[in-house]
């Protein structure tokens, strides 16, 4: 998931809708109540060759959606249809899906809803499954993934056997996985398997101009899989540091939406990606998102180039997930990609708390070894080219 960081205001939220729900918002005093009268809605797209249509724009569920039921609300009267959320999401995500679906039954059609399995056996898939559907309030899934998988040997025939078990019985409509570290590897073995219906990946404008990313964006969609993006703020704000990030902030602005809404405009501009799937805890970020994805304007080659250029030069700053190259340096105890993740929660997302609970639920054997690691064979194989060494040592002393 990723969450855009500005505040997008009640003026450029109305200059993104269009004249046609112009007046129906500045009918009312109250920007929430005359927003939700706009008739503008998220578009949607074909999710692979599963039949199903699915918004452009995905609710990540990352959050305390529980307090937040009336963003819900807004969400799917703007066209944000897809929610995602996991089992192991805490702070209430699937619990407040649950609520809101108590209280609005006759929406649960209405929304392609997905979540995710930390377990990777069949009784333990079974017993998270049973727990989420209890929590939704829902007697279904629209997807269920396997949850951040590091290698495509997580699944086997028993993984397979479930799915089609489960979607005989009537629990899920589709089956997958997602994935933050290895992607392109994942993605290109499980469009073999000829059993997976979607995948949610890493996905943003430092990798899907990589021959790797290509190579497994085109073998999924040959496969009929639908792509779920993630992630899509490649690590965060633009700075304005350097001429690079001050021409293309300038660019961006010109044209009417910032830097975080280019980075999803992006991402939609390749028409194999089904959706972005964004965490959007706040009604202020929500907008923002929804009037990226309602924008007609699409970024130039000269914008383009731009993002490009920036993530050449800021390379150094930013995971792209290839873990099976640096942990191979270090051994497999010390796991550097999901250190690099916490720190992104932590830095980027500013959701220092979290990044705090996942980092302490690591055993306390590895979180100390980690301080004793050697890392410069891993950073002399990074190709990104990153001080793994410094980042491990800060992330210790921030996480711990």
């Amino acid at each position: 998931m990723s969450a855009t960081k500005n505040h997008w205001t009640r003026r450029h939220f109305l200059k993104a809708t269009g004249t046609a729900g112009l007046g129906a918002l500045m009918a009312s005093a109250d920007p929430l109540k005359a927003a939700a009268a706009t008739p503008t809605k998220v578009p949607a797209r074909p999710f692979g060759r599963t039949g199903a249509e699915v918004s452009i724009l995905s609710l990540g569920g990352m959050f305390d959606i529980a307090s937040n039921q009336l963003m819900l609300r807004q969400a799917l009267r703007w066209g944000v249809t897809h929610w995602d959320t996991a089992d192991c999401y805490q702070r209430g995500s699937e619990r407040g899906i649950g609520k809101y679906f108590e209280r609005y039954p006759q929406d649960r059609p209405k929304v392609f809803l997905v979540s995710k399995s930390d377990a990777r056996d069949p009784d333990g898939m079974t017993r998270l499954l049973n727990r989420s559907l209890e929590r939704m309030n829902t007697d279904y899934l629209d997807l269920y993934f396997v949850h951040s998988i590091y290698s495509i040997d997580e699944l086997d025939d028993s993984t397979r056997d479930w799915a089609e078990r489960a979607k005989a019985a009537g629990k899920i409509r589709f089956f997958g996985f997602s994935t933050h570290s290895n992607m392109e590897e994942c993605m290109l073995a499980g469009a073999k398997l000829g059993w997976i219906d979607g995948i949610m990946m890493t996905y943003n404008y430092r990798l899907m101009h990589t021959d790797a990313m290509r190579r497994a964006v085109d073998a999924c969609v040959k496969a009929g899989i639908g792509l779920t993006a993630m992630k899509t703020q490649g690590g965060g704000s633009v700075r304005t540091d350097t001429d690079t990030e001050m021409e293309m902030a300038g660019r961006f602005l010109a044209k009417g939406f910032t830097d975080a809404q280019a980075k999803l405009i992006a991402v939609w501009q390749n028409p194999d990606i089904a959706n972005i799937c964004s965490q959007m805890p706040n009604m202020s970020i929500l907008m923002s998102n929804i009037a990226a994805a309602v924008n007609k304007t699409e970024l130039s080659v000269r914008d383009t180039g731009l993002l490009q250029r920036y993530a050449r030069e800021t390379q150094s700053d930013y995971c792209t997930g290839c873990t099976n190259i640096c942990q191979a340096a270090v051994g497999e105890n010390v796991p550097i990609g999901d250190v690099m993740r916490y720190l992104m929660y932590c830095r980027s997302y500013g959701d220092r708390h979290y990044a705090m609970e996942e980092f302490n639920k690591m055993p306390a054997g590895i979180r100390r070894r980690m301080a004793t690691v050697d890392y410069l064979k891993a950073e002399q194989r990074c190709p990104q080219r990153m001080a793994i060494g410094r980042l491990m040592r800060e992330a210790i002393k921030e996480l711990s």
